[in-house]
């Protein structure tokens, strides 16, 4: 054990609640167990699967030939509320002898039952580290709950799904003790190749039923609305009734409510009916063959919107239980499943088809990862958990009535020409905007910056505007955890390991966030433009410089030292003009307000920029518009000069597209319309022919750096993303 430290086996508890949570933590229990130089396996079985009504399903257990050290039985019968908080007691009173006993050094927990709550209570007060499984979804129902508050009391998390990540890390969980594994049944799901599945199908379905032509129905009591669940349930038997399709019943867990779902069963005679089959379960291998090969599958268990979709059966999910799931094409949801008519008709469009198979869930690939992680936990670390809060310097509580405020960001974008604040709404609406010159000193910029947040700050309040936060913009490299700008461009001067942070969190008592403008603008397409539910897009932006973001995975991608996206000095000519980078033939050097103006002062001093219809007064600096009117107007040198600029821009941006190959491209800031038609031509003739259906669009913002700042405000502090 040289990589956590550790000069023992690790002690590992896996405690398994129902058969659900067993098909979870069986392939993990299978990998520790093939790993005995590294673990010591303790199995600890409670809950329903020591229950006959439910199927005694401790001896699949067994059969997979597993030690169980102990069985404890938890479960007060009654299957109401009442039940299930006194179940959750007895197991709080149960525990601690046995984690006495057996003295773990981590205690694998899955999901979201009540059980597993008591489980984490009981390892979390007894100084025993948790590893947490599925933390960070979302469902619909109390489970949601549970599996937050076990997600709190859990010390390492391990989640199947990119959101379910970014959900633990708005949650404040610390992102090193955060593994995305995927889920581990998809690792026995993605192998599974049980060509005899039809013996499995007639043995539980019967001789005369053949593939693709039965339904498997699942369905749980929602504990949050029992009286309702029961109807449906009931409406469910009529529908599948009505259907007249062979079909698997399984009975339902044992939750309040679970009773009154079987009585309803029994009253309509479901276990003696000839189209039905109804069992308390079924061997979770047996199990998968049975949902793979199903014409579809209907109810509102996890296991309909998750696993499922690893087969591209057809699935209906009735109601809420599952509401907050992510899931494949497969799902058709039902969630006012409140009559017969709808059900059936929604088994009338699902039945039968097959859809592609998805693996949002997970790749196979689960245990492994997960078995190297549990092989990195120290041991000597501490075992109080630190949560990771987002940078506050004060919290100064208010009793005003927030109901009726607008709930907003103050927005900062430091340009290399103006320095821009505005008070922007939720819905990105800019509520109010301030402008300045943008000070040559770092005294004077840092001072002008406070003046205007408290000046915007304090108009807000006016407005009725709550603000949540400041985000900033600013040119340059930034490390966006820290705050700080670790250098800028020669556009923006005294701009070299600035501290943004904590200057404006000391004086406006509000959390603060800072990243570079290219980084910005993207985040703003990605909440506000063109960008909006794309995975992947790159945002390009021409102005006094040209900068860029890249999201990746709907991620923003910042790079291993904060240099991502540097799109502007992409090199397109190995002899071009000179770069502020101190490089040579960047696209910035040709396609940037800066070089336009340059190539239009060298025209102005030649005598050739100025056409019929065009003047410069004497005190006015020629700049990059004068150029562009001049090619408006027909000069044949200035059309030349924006030609060539278009072109950098679109070799750039051909050069993104076979790096990248993002699904979108954005040309953001005031030159992007200008060069818009260039860049497409280019495309058409330098880029492969894979990637030339890419689209390339001009933004529709109209300040994207100051709603990208926003953004970071608005997605953090309302919990969006992380």
């Amino acid at each position: 054990m040289e990589k956590n430290g550790n000069n023992r086996k690790l002690r590992v508890c896996v405690a398994t609640c129902n058969r659900a949570d067993y098909s979870k933590l069986a392939p993990i229990m299978f990998g520790i167990k093939t790993e005995p130089e590294f673990f010591e396996l303790d199995v600890v079985v409670l809950g329903s699967h020591l229950i006959d009504d439910y199927g005694n399903t401790y001896r699949m257990i067994e059969q997979d030939d597993f030690d169980i050290n102990t069985r404890l039985h938890t479960i007060v019968r009654g299957e109401d509320e009442a039940a299930m908080v006194e179940s959750v007691g007895l197991a709080l009173v149960k525990l601690p002898d046995v984690l006495n006993r057996l003295k773990p050094d981590i205690m694998i927990v899955h999901g979201d039952r009540f059980d597993a709550l008591a489980l984490a209570t009981s390892a979390a007060l007894m100084n025993i580290r948790i590893l947490h499984i599925e933390g960070g979804e979302v469902s619909g129902t109390i489970d949601d709950s549970i599996r937050h508050a076990i997600t709190k009391l859990a010390h390492y998390h391990v989640c199947c799904t990119r959101s379910a990540e970014q959900h633990l890390i708005s949650m404040c969980e610390d992102h090193d003790r955060i593994l995305l594994a995927g889920c581990p049944s998809y690792d026995k799901l993605l192998s599974a190749k049980n060509k005899d599945y039809m013996s499995i199908i007639r043995m539980w379905l019967g001789d005369d039923v053949k593939a693709k032509d039965y339904i498997v129905a699942l369905q749980h009591p929602v504990t949050t609305d029992i009286k309702h669940s029961i109807k449906m349930f009931e409406l469910t038997l009529d529908a599948l009734i009505s259907f007249n399709k062979r079909t698997l019943v399984l009975f339902p867990n044992i939750d309040a409510g679970s009773k009154e779902m079987v009585r309803v069963m029994r009253k309509k005679g479901i276990e003696h009916h000839p189209n039905f089959r109804a069992v308390k379960h079924v061997p979770f291998d047996q199990f998968i063959q049975l949902v793979a090969h199903a014409g579809c599958m209907i109810g509102n268990s996890s296991c309909g919107v998750r696993e499922v979709g690893a087969f591209g059966t057809p699935v209906i999910n009735l109601g809420t239980r599952q509401i907050g799931r992510e899931t494949g094409e497969n799902v058709l949801h039902v969630r006012d499943a409140d009559t017969q008519d709808k059900i059936l008709q929604a088994l009338h469009l699902q039945f039968g088809k097959q859809y592609p198979c998805s693996k949002i869930y997970g790749d196979g690939n689960a245990v492994p990862r997960i078995l190297k992680f549990l092989k990195s936990i120290d041991l000597q670390e501490p075992l109080q958990k630190k949560f990771c809060f987002p940078p506050v310097k004060e919290n100064i509580s208010q009793d005003i009535d927030h109901i009726l405020e607008t709930l907003s960001a103050l927005a900062v974008d430091l340009g290399g020409t103006n320095l821009r604040v505005a008070i922007i709404s939720m819905k990105g609406e800019i509520v109010k905007k301030y402008t300045q010159f943008n000070p040559k000193t770092y005294e004077e910029r840092i001072n002008l910056i406070l003046q205007m947040c408290v000046e915007a700050a304090a108009e807000a309040v006016k407005l009725n505007c709550r603000i949540l936060g400041v985000g900033i913009s600013t040119g340059g490299r930034v490390n966006p955890r820290e705050g700080i700008v670790l250098h800028s461009t020669k556009l923006i001067q005294e701009w070299n390991s600035v501290d943004l942070r904590t200057p404006l969190s000391d004086t406006l008592h509000l959390p603060v966030w800072v990243d570079n403008d290219g980084n910005c603008a993207a985040m703003a397409e990605r909440k506000f433009g063109q960008g909006k539910g794309l995975e992947n897009f790159v945002t390009l932006i021409t102005g006094t410089g040209i900068g860029g973001g890249i999201i990746h995975q709907h991620e923003l991608v910042h790079g291993s030292s904060f240099c991502a996206a540097e799109l502007g000095h992409l090199v397109v000519s190995l002899d071009g003009p000179d770069c502020s980078c101190g490089s040579h033939g960047c696209i910035e050097a040709y396609a940037s307000g800066m070089a336009l103006q340059r190539e239009a002062k060298k025209l102005h001093d030649e005598d050739l920029l100025l056409v019929e219809g065009m003047s410069v007064p004497k005190d006015e600096a020629v700049g990059a518009l004068h150029l562009i009117q001049a090619a408006k107007l027909g000069n044949a040198k200035a059309q030349s000069i924006l030609r060539t600029a278009g072109t950098a821009l679109g070799l750039g941006v051909v050069n993104i597209l076979h790096t990248m190959n993002p699904s979108l491209v954005i040309l953001s800031g005031v030159l992007a319309s200008h060069y818009i038609h260039t860049v497409k031509d280019v495309i058409r003739q330098q880029a492969l022919s894979s990637v030339q259906d890419v689209d390339v669009v001009v933004s529709d913002l109209v300040d994207p750096a100051l709603l990208g700042a926003a953004s970071m405000v608005l997605d953090y502090t309302t919990r969006r993303i992380y």
